[in-house]
């Protein structure tokens, strides 16, 4: 991916329009969420984000982000196997037992809020069950780092740490990342590192922070359609993400209602 790399701190200012762009898109989560039943084709989720984006003057910069070809939908919706960038269709539908993860971005006012969930379709094995405590566990690992005066470094290691001590895998190859006046801007945040290295935090800092763990491997591969990535065993992942501005004080979750 193109990423702006530059590190963009944000004025108390932008952090309100910032944090109204993520009550947006906690919102749309609130109102996929409640779609995810058996039966339900993903581009009626997609359609359902669309629709709640439309109603807050708001739209995705997912659609149409440049690519293999132009991201056709605003939100990506992945089940099981499928890490990030699932394309919603039609004739994709829903089953009780899966594992739904949503990411779904908001560009509200020239700035932008991305966050991401994983949830279980009807009853779900405790296997499963476990694999979404510890994914958003290490969310919120990461979050705790995001302190002024921390480097970019103790998030990623956090995370990693808290992955791998429960039998679990972070992905290599994607990644957290700035957010701001575009949905990726610097720094890259990895899912795995040092403490003590990295980019020095400071108030107005925002970063989107997305441990994306897999079950059975660190590896991944893409499917034909270019965009959907998967396991490469084809082990049960599973991704959450907020949108996090670093404060004098507590870490500011920007993406919740």
């Amino acid at each position: 991916m193109d990423w702006a790399r530059q590190i963009h701190v944000k004025t108390p200012a932008e952090l309100e329009i910032m944090r109204e762009a993520g009550r947006i898109n906690a919102t749309v989560h609130a109102t996929v969420r409640e779609l995810l039943k058996p039966g339900v084709a993903t581009a009626d989720l997609n359609a359902a984000a669309e629709e709640v984006l439309r109603k807050h003057n708001a739209v995705s910069p997912f659609k149409n982000y440049p690519g293999p070809y132009p991201y056709p939908a605003s939100i990506t919706v992945c089940i099981n196997d499928e890490l990030v960038h699932g394309i919603p269709t039609k004739k994709r539908k829903l089953k009780s037992g899966d594992i739904v993860s949503i990411d779904c971005g908001t560009s509200f006012e020239g700035f932008v809020a991305d966050s991401a969930f994983s949830a279980g379709v009807g009853e779900i094995s405790s296997a499963a069950q476990e694999l979404l405590n510890v994914t958003e566990g290490a969310l919120m690992a990461g979050i705790d780092k995001m302190r002024s005066g921390n480097r970019t470094g103790d998030i990623s290691a956090a995370i990693q740490k808290y992955v791998e001590s429960r039998g679990f895998y972070v992905t290599r190859e994607y990644t957290g990342h700035g957010v701001g006046r575009q949905m990726h801007e610097g720094p890259q945040v990895p899912n795995y590192g040092t403490s003590g290295r990295g980019l020095l935090l400071r108030p107005g800092v925002t970063i989107a922070l997305e441990p994306m763990v897999l079950v059975g491997t660190a590896k991944t591969k893409v499917l034909p359609d270019q965009w959907t990535v998967i396991s490469a065993d084809k082990s049960l992942t599973a991704h959450f993400e907020h949108s996090i501005a670093v404060t004098e004080g507590e870490p500011l979750i920007l993406t919740v209602l």
